[in-house]
């Protein structure tokens, strides 16, 4: 299991303060990127090697073409 007890978590400024469904991502740790679900910060998070994550950030702008 992955030690995410120093994460620091952020969420989007895209994300409303209506507590809406929101993820939040923790980029400070060495080797991954965290993330997990806003309303349950004691839940499980996926974690992401820093090139996937990387990747999927830059095609996120341009949407995903679904079968």
């Amino acid at each position: 299991m992955t030690d995410l007890s120093g994460a620091v978590w952020r969420k989007s400024t895209r994300s409303g303060g209506n507590g809406g469904d929101c993820v939040e991502v923790a980029t400070n740790l060495s080797g991954i990127v965290a993330v997990r679900d806003s309303k349950d910060p004691v839940g499980p998070a996926l974690i992401f090697g820093p090139r996937i994550w990387g990747e999927f950030v830059a095609a996120v702008p341009h949407g995903i073409d679904a079968p």
